[in-house]
């Protein structure tokens, strides 16, 4: 799991761009324009993006268009889901736990011999 895709996405403004991005490819001035932020700073969050392999661009004439890549996402869910397992472990416990405690064993008493 590289940090940079979490240092990428912690921005809001970043992150926005990312959901925006989700629905399709836009250019860096869609990006402005849709998330109310000036040209410039639609432009330096994207290269961040680019950088930490979130997003590539491609030139079209003059403009160049922004799409998400998918790789640094599942690397994500695949780190993500190593936490799947250990929740479902506790969960479990949990439920045995609260299965006990909902239906106690009755506890063996000792006969006292005379």
């Amino acid at each position: 799991m590289d940090s940079r895709t979490f240092s990428a996405l912690a921005e809001p403004n970043r992150l926005r761009i990312m959901e925006l991005l989700r629905d399709r490819p836009r250019s860096v001035n869609e990006v402005a324009v849709e998330l109310d932020l000036r040209q410039p700073q639609a432009s330096k969050h994207l290269t961040t993006l680019s950088r930490a392999g979130l997003v590539a661009a491609r030139r079209e004439a003059q403009q160049r268009i922004y799409s998400v890549q998918p790789e640094p996402f599942e690397a994500l869910r695949a780190w993500s889901d190593t936490f799947e397992q250990g929740w479902r472990d506790r969960l479990g416990r949990l439920d045995s736990h609260l299965d006990r405690l909902q239906h106690p064993r009755p506890i063996p008493t000792t006969k006292e011999t005379s």
